[in-house]
Parts: structure tokens; sequence; C-alpha cells
């Protein structure tokens, strides 16, 4: 079982720059991708940014150039540093995490309890 705790949410102006800390229950060196999905109000959950184990990233086209994720495997922790946010970028943001196992089930995902990410105009 791996939990996922989100913290450095907020309220920022658009045009302004904020960051998310995840931090994981288990050795990160364990996961294989750790990353965020945020979700705003009467829309799906829609992917923002994963990072694997060996650093490969991949980013949703609305966030290129403007977010990063970065982790921290010693610390257990997995970051995304959010810059030129827009009123769009508005929504939930939630950790999240995939274990890959040699034994069944051979891959499990976890989910943080999410924060909140406000950008006004």
């Amino acid at each position: 079982q791996v939990q996922l705790v989100e913290s450095g949410g907020g309220l920022v102006q658009a045009g302004g720059s904020l960051g998310l800390s995840c931090v994981t229950s288990k050795s990160a060196f364990t996961i294989h991708a750790l990353g965020w999905y945020r979700q705003a109000p009467g829309k799906q959950r829609e992917l923002v940014a994963v990072i694997t184990s060996d650093g490969t990233t991949n980013y949703a086209d609305f966030v290129k150039g403007r977010f990063a994720i970065s982790r921290d495997n010693a610390k257990n922790t997995v970051y995304l540093q959010m810059n030129s946010l827009e009123p769009e970028d508005t929504a939930v943001y939630y950790c999240y995490a995939k274990e890959i196992r040699a034994t069944l089930p051979r891959d499990l995902t976890y989910w943080g309890q999410g924060t909140q990410v406000t950008v006004s105009s």
C-alpha cells in the first residue's frame, strides 16, 4: 500500500507560479512512475505530467513549456513546478503513483487526496 500526500496548492494570480509536492509513504525507488493529474469542475481528470524512475518525462500539451516535473527518490517526493499559470489551470491536482511488481498484481496505481490550485484573473 502506497499513500500519497500532496502539498503546495493555493491561490495565485494569472502569470504567477506555484510549486506542488507529493510525498510517498514508501520508498520512491520502487515506484515506476510518479505524476500529477488534475480535475476541474465539471470535467474529467486529465494527465498533467508524469516522470518515470529513469527520469523520462511526459507532459500534456497544454502545460509544455510552463510546468516542470521532477522527483527526488531519496526524499520519496515528486514535484510539480507550475509557471505562467492561467485561470484555465484552476483545478484539484492529484498526485499519482504507479508501482510495477514482480508478483501479482503486476501493477498498482495510487492517488493522493488532491490539492486545490486556483488561478485568479
